[in-house]
C-alpha cells in the first residue's frame, strides 16, 4: 500500500555544472522544504541511499528497483521533521536512477536543468574535483582521446537519460538557468518569466527576493 502524503515531491536534476544548485536555492526561497542539506542543497541521507543500488561498470549505476524506496525516503523526511509541506530532492544522481524515483513517486514533478554543452564542458574542466576524464585509463576504456572528448561523452549519457524520462511520460519541465534573465535587448516585462512560470507550475509562491538571487550569479557567470 502506497504511503499517502500531502505533497508529492519536486525532483531537481541535470548534469553537474548545469545550474541545478541555483534552482534549488530558488525553491528554498519559495518555501520548499529539502531537509538537512549540504552546501549544494543535496540531502546527504537521501543521496546515500543511492549507494545501496546495484552498480554496473559504466559511468552510470544500474537501476535496481527496491520496492521500499518510497518508505525509506519518507522515513528520512520524518526523521528530519518534515511536516507535509512542499518538498524537493536535488541531485544529478536522480537522472541516473530516474526509474527508481518514478516507481516510488509516480506523481512527482521533475525539473531537468540544462546548460549549453560547451559551457558545461568548460566548467567541468575548470572544476578541481571533477577528475574523471583526467584519468587516461578512463579515456582509453571509452576509446576517447582527451578530457574534452570525455566530458562531451559524459553529457551525451545524461541527454540519453533525459530523452528516456520524457518518452516515459514523466511530468517534467526543462529549465535553462542562463536564460532566466534575458539580455538587455528584451523588454523588462519578460524578465524572470521562465522561472516565474516554473514556480507557478510547481504550485509554489513567487518571492520578491528571487531576482536578488538570480541576477548576481548569472551576471558573474556571463563575465567568465
Amino acid at each position: 500500500m502506497r504511503t499517502p502524503i500531502a505533497y508529492e515531491p519536486i525532483f531537481v536534476t541535470g548534469a553537474e555544472r548545469s545550474g541545478s544548485t541555483l534552482i534549488a536555492r530558488i525553491l528554498k526561497e519559495s518555501g520548499c522544504w529539502s531537509g538537512e542539506c549540504n552546501t549544494m542543497f543535496e540531502n546527504s541521507r537521501i543521496h546515500s541511499l543511492h549507494h545501496q543500488l546495484q552498480r554496473d561498470e559504466t559511468i552510470f549505476p544500474g537501476t535496481a528497483m527496491p520496492v521500499n524506496w518510497r518508505d525509506e525516503v519518507l522515513g528520512i523526511l520524518s526523521d528530519e521533521e518534515w511536516h507535509d509541506e512542499p518538498w524537493f530532492v536535488k541531485g544529478s544522481i536522480l537522472t541516473q536512477h530516474w526509474p527508481v524515483w518514478n516507481f516510488a513517486f509516480p506523481d512527482a514533478k521533475w525539473l531537468i536543468i540544462r546548460r549549453r554543452t560547451a559551457d558545461v564542458i568548460e566548467s567541468c574542466m575548470k572544476t578541481g574535483y571533477m577528475k574523471t576524464f583526467r584519468n587516461g585509463k578512463n579515456l582509453k576504456q571509452l576509446g576517447l582521446e582527451d578530457e574534452r572528448a570525455g566530458w562531451l561523452w559524459w553529457i551525451h549519457q545524461y541527454e540519453k537519460r533525459f530523452v528516456e524520462m520524457i518518452q516515459a511520460g514523466l511530468n517534467c519541465r526543462i529549465v535553462w538557468p542562463d536564460r532566466m534573465v534575458p539580455e538587455p535587448v528584451y523588454n523588462p516585462p519578460v524578465q524572470f518569466q521562465q522561472i516565474q512560470e516554473t514556480i507557478k507550475w510547481l504550485g509554489l509562491d513567487w518571492n520578491e527576493n528571487i531576482p536578488k538571487i538570480i541576477s548576481p550569479l548569472l551576471e558573474k557567470s556571463r563575465r567568465k
